[in-house]
């Protein structure tokens, strides 16, 4: 199939341009989701087979002080990309985040359950997901948690460059979800595009998390592991007044709907870091 990703420079972006080096993938220059129509435009000129958004506003706290830009590229562009795919008929996958959820309680969260986000992030993106599934266009919303790649920038990223400075790390035990390695996610995300042209009527709303479910301070006792460093880990509480936005404390997603209509298990997280272990904890050979 002729694939159309948007977001290039992020950690699904890139993972997705490894999967699927045909694909046309396109960055900020080429498609700029904080500029009106820009999207629409590329779909239309590109008329690709399938559409696939992995581009966002993620950054969580600059969402409290830039809501309008969080709005404009979490819901804006995403609903302009579904009515263009509407009107030409092509599927598009959408890549959604537990944030739209309350993250209460200790069970994992349904597709249909109500959204209710704690922060202006997981609101603009919950208003996205509605834009598209609204669009009337054969899609998609594929919700996901905690992504992180072995490469690049990021949570894992973070934690290693702490923990070479050799100080203790406070990390938030209460905080419990699903990490998703991003290459992970590339595959399903490529496993759905191809289902939504085989079988349209399989579109709606799903999740993709990795298991098992974990907090963020034995996650990250488990990155300093596999690279061979000493788990200087102090867990610590949630502590709201800390960041501008506040966090979900439970971003635990059931999969079973994903598994009956496209066959995906819930991938194991830890697979990468037990073979970077393995192989001499060099991220290139994992």
């Amino acid at each position: 199939m002729t694939l159309l990703v948007f977001g290039r420079s992020g950690q699904l972006g890139m993972a997705l341009a490894a999967a699927e080096p045909d694909a046309i993938v396109l960055d900020r220059a080429a498609a700029d989701l904080s500029r009106p129509g820009a999207c629409a435009a590329a779909i239309r000129h590109l008329r690709p087979q399938t559409v696939i958004n992995a581009a966002a506003f993620t950054d969580v706290d600059g969402a409290e002080t830039q809501p309008d830009l969080a709005e404009r590229v979490n819901a804006e562009a995403p609903g302009e990309m579904a009515q263009a795919c509407a009107g030409l008929g092509i599927p598009m996958v959408h890549v959604s985040t537990d944030h739209v959820y309350p993250g209460t309680g200790d069970l994992p969260y349904r597709p249909g359950d109500p959204v209710h986000p704690v922060n202006r992030y997981g609101a603009s993106k919950a208003r996205g997901d509605a834009a598209v599934l609204a669009s009337g266009a054969v899609a998609c919303v594929l919700r996901t948690s905690w992504v992180f790649d072995l490469q690049g920038h990021g949570f894992v990223q973070a934690i290693l460059a702490a923990a070479r400075r050799g100080l203790p790390l406070d990390v938030v035990a209460d905080q419990i979800g699903g990490p998703t390695s991003a290459p992970d996610l590339a595959r399903a995300c490529l496993t759905v595009a191809r289902q939504l042209r085989a079988a349209p009527r399989s579109g709606g709303m799903f999740h993709f998390a990795g298991g098992p479910d974990v907090s963020r301070a034995d996650f990250a006792r488990t990155i300093l592991a596999a690279h061979g460093l000493p788990p200087l880990i102090r867990d610590t509480r949630t502590d709201p007044a800390l960041r501008p936005a506040r966090r979900p404390m439970n971003s635990r997603l059931d999969m079973t709907a994903t598994t009956e209509v496209f066959g995906l298990g819930r991938p194991d997280w830890r697979r990468p870091f037990l073979l970077l272990a393995d192989r001499g904890s060099s991220p290139h050979a994992a």
